[in-house]
């Protein structure tokens, strides 16, 4: 017998429903254009603080949770971000970041010289103080040659911020680096008949900082968004007190061990008193380690431009570590072009291209700092 004829069309095709729904999935995201920008100020326990409508009279204060599609996407002090839902700023609200806008420049390290995964510590900085004691933690040249590195492979201004100078003349540690052209501030704690700033010192107690020193860096940073990068108990966070009017928690050094006591958990930006717009510090936690896994050899010998110039007369393929055979930079040493820091700045250039990370483990322990 033969069957009717008939025309079908989609309504005749059965489609199981879905488990989950049956909102059909797409890979397309909302471009989020009613979005609100902000600036990431710190971030805590998964909680991001925005500063949003800087420098206006409706500047706010904005706590947002992170979008699930940005998990994988580290976001940092320092990081401007797109803010929907509730942006208003209001006690127990909280809005949702779901972009993280293009960064200018990146600071970022790594564990150890062998550690692939990077650590992001801020975004678009201009400038980076790099901040050792003179004594009571030492200085560590190592410490200040990474922080070097890891600066001008970012595109960010180095300064040199020695404090405790008043405990050790820092002329020796300063010879390193007088072919180098970057600001060096040198602070001392001045006596109580001394002119000075009141601050809380490394101890947690009243102290006052070197008015002069204080001076000096604040006319580096007007207009700037800068970092304080340094171990444990060198005093970044006394002098961005004095420069702030925050009240950082700070932490001295044990009598016993000579390390620093950690103290700050977290980054965070504040502005700079009475500065022109766009006037931020950032405060980080003591670091531990200032690994450079994720930065070319070429680019880490260029930031020891005192030395470049002799690979000149390299051999090719020459890697310049201390296995290399003929290598320029010895004779160009050797011959004074270095300075009389030569010797010694060469030594630091090879740790860095050919670290042993169990010396860097070493070093860390040595000043009991933590990440």
């Amino acid at each position: 017998m033969a069957r009717d004829a008939r025309s079908w069309d989609e309504s005749d095709v059965r489609i199981r429903p879905n488990k989950k729904g049956s909102r059909p999935r797409t890979k397309d995201r909302p471009s989020h254009d009613d979005a609100v920008i902000g600036r990431i100020i710190t971030v805590d326990r998964g909680r991001y603080r925005a500063i949003v409508g800087e420098d206006s009279d409706n500047e706010r204060l904005v706590i947002a949770a992170r979008a699930r599609e940005l998990r994988r996407n580290p976001v940092v002090p320092g990081d401007f971000v797109a803010l929907v839902g509730d942006v208003s700023g209001s006690p127990d609200t909280l809005a949702r970041l779901v972009r993280v806008e293009e960064r200018r420049t990146l600071l970022r390290r790594s564990a150890d010289d062998t550690d692939p995964i990077e650590r992001v510590v801020v975004a678009n900085a201009d400038q980076l103080v790099v901040v050792v004691a003179a004594a009571n933690p030492e200085p560590r040249t190592g410490f200040i040659d990474r922080a070097l590195v890891a600066a001008y492979d970012a595109g960010i201004e180095p300064l040199l911020l020695i404090t405790k100078a008043d405990v050790k003349d820092p002329a020796e540690l300063l010879a390193n680096y007088l072919s180098l052209d970057f600001p060096v501030i040198i602070s001392r704690t001045a006596d109580s008949e001394a002119g000075g700033i009141d601050a809380r010192s490394d101890d947690g107690l009243s102290a006052r900082l070197d008015r002069d020193a204080v001076a000096q860096l604040r006319s580096h940073l007007g207009g700037k968004v800068t970092v304080m990068l340094g171990h444990s108990g060198v005093g970044k966070s006394t002098m961005v007190n004095a420069l702030t009017g925050a009240e950082r928690a700070t932490g001295g050094v044990n009598a016993v061990t000579g390390r620093g006591r950690h103290t700050s958990s977290s980054a965070l930006a504040l502005k700079l008193d009475d500065a022109p717009s766009g006037s931020w510090i950032i405060d980080t936690p003591g670091i531990r380690s200032f690994g450079l896994a994720h930065v070319d050899p070429d680019r880490i010998l260029r930031s020891f431009p005192d030395l470049e110039p002799g690979t000149e007369a390299c051999e090719r393929g020459c890697k310049h570590d201390a296995t290399a055979i003929n290598c320029g930079l010895d004779a160009w040493v050797n011959e004074g072009h270095a300075g009389p820091s030569g010797v010694a700045r060469l030594a630091s250039l090879r740790r860095l291209l050919g670290a042993d990370p169990r010396l860097e483990a070493k070093e860390a322990k040595e000043l009991g700092t933590v990440n």
